[in-house]
């Protein structure tokens, strides 16, 4: 390719990506939320990014927790239903089980999929000392919340990544800088792990009419929305309001900024979350409580059924 014929693509590029900026309405940050540190049970640190007075603000997004806890710690069999949850492992590894004797263990890079759906039961537990990773927990429309359980694990290979002028990105739902991952969710979102290196940035289109949010995991000096907004540093929920393109820049000179930006189409229905339950009313969770104490209708494997 001659260098005149190169020169014109790269111009048209370039181009063309001014001409979307220039068209698009950049996501202003809306509001931001520290996830403090709590002692969960014995053995267990989480922070918890997203609770129950968010459902509204966040919708399709139910609950976000940044856990870790010790070899001493774990969650025995406890069922779930109404929702998708998909955990991401950051550190160490965790251990998943079955009633129907399946396990599996992913561990730091991967990725569970779980679809609660009428009902599933399982427990999880530590493989190392050291466990740390998320949890994000994303609601169910009313005509799927009641479709049958599945399991999908994703090993760090698996998921796609790319990397652009100091910023990489694992597309772990939705696309990203070309790359778009093959996993698809039952409400549709977007779930992408970006490290952007010291005076990199990044600007990544997001449906309009879809909610979005950003979790920072590590860095003091991450800029979004406006350059010239406040650095927010690691811990912080980030809520973006309407538009069509979240810009994102890393102030620091030696840190990189590391961030989960998540974005799905709001299901705009009544959300009742308690304990491991997500319905549309309270008299339906009072139903998935006496299944599962009853061990029926998605609970028939379970094999513990009382609940603190």
């Amino acid at each position: 390719m001659g260098p005149t014929l190169l020169h014109l693509q790269l111009s048209v590029s370039v181009d063309s990506l001014q001409f979307f900026r220039s068209n698009s309405v950049p996501r202003q940050v809306i509001k931001k939320v520290f996830a403090k540190l709590e002692n969960e049970f014995e053995g267990t640190l989480a922070r918890n990014a997203i609770t129950e007075i968010d459902h509204k603000l966040l919708d399709p997004f139910v609950l976000l927790v940044e856990f870790s806890f010790s070899l001493s710690a774990g969650f025995p069999d406890h069922p779930h239903r109404g929702f998708e949850s998909v955990t991401y492992i950051l550190q160490g590894g965790i251990i998943h089980k079955f009633p129907n004797g399946d396990k599996s263990t992913i561990r730091a890079g991967d990725v569970q999929w779980m679809t609660a759906g009428r009902g599933i039961v399982h427990s999880e537990f530590p493989e190392h000392e050291v466990n740390n990773g998320l949890q994000l927990w994303i609601n169910l429309p009313s005509i799927h919340r009641m479709i049958e359980p599945k399991n999908l694990e994703l090993s760090s290979s698996e998921i796609p990544r790319a990397e652009e002028d100091g910023v990489e990105v694992k597309v772990i739902a939705g696309e990203s800088i070309g790359i778009k991952s093959p996993f698809y969710t039952t409400t549709p979102i977007m779930y992408l792990d970006f490290t952007l290196k010291p005076g990199s940035q990044t600007h990544q289109t997001v449906p309009k009419c879809w909610t979005a949010f950003a979790y920072i995991i590590d860095g003091d000096e991450g800029v979004f929305g406006s350059l010239n907004s406040s650095a927010i540093s690691a811990h912080h929920v980030v809520v973006f309001g309407p538009g069509d393109l979240v810009s994102v820049w890393n102030k620091a000179t030696s840190e990189p900024l590391r961030f989960l930006l998540i974005a799905g189409e709001p299901i705009g229905e009544a959300v009742v979350q308690s304990g491991p339950f997500v319905m549309n009313s309270q008299a339906e969770i009072d139903v998935a409580y006496n299944d599962y104490q009853n061990a029926k209708n998605g609970f028939e494997m379970a094999t513990c059924q009382r609940l603190q």
